[in-house]
Protein backbone atom coordinates (compact mmCIF):
# COMPACT_ATOMS: atom_id res chain seq x y z
CA UNK A 1 0.00 0.00 0.00
CA UNK A 2 1.36 3.11 -1.20
CA UNK A 3 1.64 6.24 1.19
CA UNK A 4 -1.68 7.99 -1.05
CA UNK A 5 -3.43 4.58 -0.04
CA UNK A 6 -2.43 4.58 3.27
CA UNK A 7 -3.72 8.25 4.11
CA UNK A 8 -7.01 7.46 2.24
CA UNK A 9 -7.62 4.62 4.39
CA UNK A 10 -6.89 6.94 7.70
CA UNK A 11 -8.99 9.67 6.86
CA UNK A 12 -11.52 7.02 6.10
CA UNK A 13 -11.21 5.39 9.33
CA UNK A 14 -10.81 8.20 11.18
CA UNK A 15 -14.17 9.72 9.44
CA UNK A 16 -16.27 6.52 10.36
CA UNK A 17 -14.74 6.72 13.83
CA UNK A 18 -16.14 9.90 14.73
CA UNK A 19 -19.78 9.15 12.78
CA UNK A 20 -20.16 6.53 14.65
CA UNK A 21 -19.05 9.02 17.85
CA UNK A 22 -20.65 12.13 17.25
CA UNK A 23 -23.06 11.25 14.46
CA UNK A 24 -22.45 12.86 10.74
CA UNK A 25 -23.94 16.09 11.16
CA UNK A 26 -22.06 16.57 14.29
CA UNK A 27 -18.40 16.02 12.88
CA UNK A 28 -16.72 18.41 11.04
CA UNK A 29 -14.04 17.81 8.18
CA UNK A 30 -11.51 19.53 10.66
CA UNK A 31 -12.00 16.98 13.09
CA UNK A 32 -11.45 14.22 10.56
CA UNK A 33 -8.58 15.54 8.83
CA UNK A 34 -7.02 16.47 13.03
CA UNK A 35 -7.50 12.31 14.00
CA UNK A 36 -6.32 11.26 10.92
CA UNK A 37 -2.88 13.82 11.21
CA UNK A 38 -2.98 15.57 8.50
CA UNK A 39 -4.53 18.80 7.17
CA UNK A 40 -7.88 19.72 5.95
CA UNK A 41 -6.83 20.58 2.77
CA UNK A 42 -4.82 16.86 2.55
CA UNK A 43 -8.38 15.60 3.26
CA UNK A 44 -10.11 17.34 0.05
CA UNK A 45 -7.38 16.10 -1.51
CA UNK A 46 -8.36 12.56 -1.43
CA UNK A 47 -12.09 13.04 -1.14
CA UNK A 48 -14.13 15.63 -2.89
CA UNK A 49 -16.69 15.89 0.02
CA UNK A 50 -17.50 15.11 3.57
CA UNK A 51 -20.39 12.38 2.20
CA UNK A 52 -17.43 11.07 -0.12
CA UNK A 53 -15.73 9.90 3.34
CA UNK A 54 -18.83 7.83 3.89
CA UNK A 55 -20.31 7.35 0.37
CA UNK A 56 -17.40 6.71 -2.16
CA UNK A 57 -17.54 3.27 -3.38
CA UNK A 58 -14.45 1.89 -4.74
CA UNK A 59 -16.52 -1.49 -5.74
CA UNK A 60 -17.65 0.44 -8.78
CA UNK A 61 -14.51 -0.32 -10.96
CA UNK A 62 -14.98 -3.90 -9.74
CA UNK A 63 -18.98 -4.56 -11.00
CA UNK A 64 -18.05 -2.49 -14.21
CA UNK A 65 -15.85 -4.87 -15.00
CA UNK A 66 -17.72 -7.94 -14.46
CA UNK A 67 -20.18 -6.26 -16.29
CA UNK A 68 -18.08 -5.24 -19.48
CA UNK A 69 -17.26 -8.79 -19.72
CA UNK A 70 -20.66 -10.69 -19.44
CA UNK A 71 -21.47 -12.84 -22.99
CA UNK A 72 -23.34 -10.91 -25.67
CA UNK A 73 -26.21 -12.92 -25.75
CA UNK A 74 -27.00 -11.75 -22.61
CA UNK A 75 -29.28 -8.43 -23.07
CA UNK A 76 -28.10 -5.07 -21.01
CA UNK A 77 -30.45 -5.39 -17.79
CA UNK A 78 -29.51 -9.33 -17.43
CA UNK A 79 -25.50 -8.67 -17.87
CA UNK A 80 -25.88 -5.68 -15.25
CA UNK A 81 -27.46 -7.95 -12.94
CA UNK A 82 -24.88 -10.98 -13.40
CA UNK A 83 -22.20 -8.94 -13.15
CA UNK A 84 -23.40 -7.36 -10.30
CA UNK A 85 -23.87 -10.61 -8.88
CA UNK A 86 -20.38 -11.99 -10.15
CA UNK A 87 -18.96 -8.91 -8.50
CA UNK A 88 -20.48 -9.56 -5.22
CA UNK A 89 -18.34 -12.63 -4.78
CA UNK A 90 -15.11 -11.01 -4.79
CA UNK A 91 -16.53 -8.55 -2.05
CA UNK A 92 -13.90 -8.45 1.32
CA UNK A 93 -15.77 -9.55 4.60
CA UNK A 94 -15.00 -6.32 6.03
CA UNK A 95 -16.38 -4.26 3.09
CA UNK A 96 -19.77 -6.57 3.65
CA UNK A 97 -19.77 -6.22 7.77
CA UNK A 98 -19.84 -2.00 7.41
CA UNK A 99 -21.89 -2.11 5.12
CA UNK A 100 -24.97 -2.24 7.40
CA UNK A 101 -23.62 0.27 9.32
CA UNK A 102 -22.44 2.50 6.50
CA UNK A 103 -26.31 2.26 5.46
CA UNK A 104 -27.80 2.75 8.49
CA UNK A 105 -26.43 6.01 8.51
CA UNK A 106 -27.01 7.35 5.28
CA UNK A 107 -30.81 6.16 5.68
CA UNK A 108 -31.18 7.89 9.41
CA UNK A 109 -28.98 10.70 8.54
CA UNK A 110 -31.83 13.44 6.45
CA UNK A 111 -28.96 15.36 5.19
CA UNK A 112 -27.18 12.14 3.12
CA UNK A 113 -30.86 11.22 1.51
CA UNK A 114 -29.66 13.37 -1.05
CA UNK A 115 -25.81 12.33 -0.98
CA UNK A 116 -26.42 8.40 -1.36
CA UNK A 117 -28.74 9.48 -4.68
CA UNK A 118 -25.66 11.36 -6.10
CA UNK A 119 -23.23 8.59 -5.39
CA UNK A 120 -25.56 6.10 -6.83
CA UNK A 121 -25.90 7.97 -10.28
CA UNK A 122 -22.28 7.20 -10.02
CA UNK A 123 -21.91 4.27 -10.16
CA UNK A 124 -24.79 4.06 -13.13
CA UNK A 125 -22.47 5.99 -14.82
CA UNK A 126 -20.00 3.22 -14.38
CA UNK A 127 -22.53 0.50 -15.32
CA UNK A 128 -23.30 2.67 -18.51
CA UNK A 129 -20.03 3.12 -19.95
CA UNK A 130 -19.46 -0.74 -19.05
CA UNK A 131 -22.72 -1.81 -21.37
CA UNK A 132 -21.84 0.69 -23.76
CA UNK A 133 -18.17 -1.18 -24.18
CA UNK A 134 -20.80 -4.40 -25.50
CA UNK A 135 -22.29 -2.61 -28.10
CA UNK A 136 -25.28 -1.48 -26.12
CA UNK A 137 -27.13 1.85 -27.16
CA UNK A 138 -26.16 4.98 -24.87
CA UNK A 139 -29.87 5.14 -23.75
CA UNK A 140 -31.00 1.92 -23.03
CA UNK A 141 -27.45 1.37 -21.51
CA UNK A 142 -28.41 4.39 -19.11
CA UNK A 143 -31.94 3.02 -18.76
CA UNK A 144 -30.57 -0.49 -17.72
CA UNK A 145 -28.14 0.93 -15.47
CA UNK A 146 -30.50 3.10 -13.24
CA UNK A 147 -33.23 0.40 -12.99
CA UNK A 148 -30.13 -2.33 -11.29
CA UNK A 149 -29.11 0.85 -9.67
CA UNK A 150 -32.57 1.88 -8.33
CA UNK A 151 -33.55 -1.61 -7.49
CA UNK A 152 -30.38 -2.95 -5.17
CA UNK A 153 -29.91 0.69 -3.38
CA UNK A 154 -33.66 -0.27 -2.29
CA UNK A 155 -33.15 -3.89 -1.22
CA UNK A 156 -30.17 -2.91 0.44
CA UNK A 157 -31.63 -0.03 2.28
CA UNK A 158 -34.41 -2.30 3.56
CA UNK A 159 -31.85 -4.97 4.67
CA UNK A 160 -29.89 -2.17 6.81
CA UNK A 161 -32.94 -1.45 8.95
CA UNK A 162 -33.43 -5.36 9.63
CA UNK A 163 -31.17 -7.53 11.72
CA UNK A 164 -32.46 -10.99 10.91
CA UNK A 165 -32.35 -10.36 7.05
CA UNK A 166 -28.78 -12.07 5.61
CA UNK A 167 -27.23 -9.41 2.97
CA UNK A 168 -26.39 -12.20 0.72
CA UNK A 169 -29.87 -13.84 0.22
CA UNK A 170 -31.23 -9.96 -0.19
CA UNK A 171 -28.56 -9.17 -2.85
CA UNK A 172 -29.28 -12.12 -4.73
CA UNK A 173 -33.12 -11.92 -4.20
CA UNK A 174 -32.86 -8.24 -5.86
CA UNK A 175 -30.62 -9.56 -9.24
CA UNK A 176 -32.78 -12.48 -9.70
CA UNK A 177 -35.61 -9.98 -9.83
CA UNK A 178 -33.55 -7.53 -12.19
CA UNK A 179 -31.99 -10.35 -13.76
CA UNK A 180 -35.58 -11.62 -14.89
CA UNK A 181 -35.35 -14.93 -12.51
Amino acid sequence: MDKRDRTRAALREAALGLFAEHGYDRTTTAQVASRAGVSEMTLFRHFASKEALLLEDPFDPVMAASVSTRPASEGPLRAVAEGIREAWTTMAASDVADLRWLLGVVSGTPSLQGALERSSSQTAAALTVALESRGVATGVARVAAAAAIAGLSRALLDWSLDEERDLDACVHRALDVLGGR
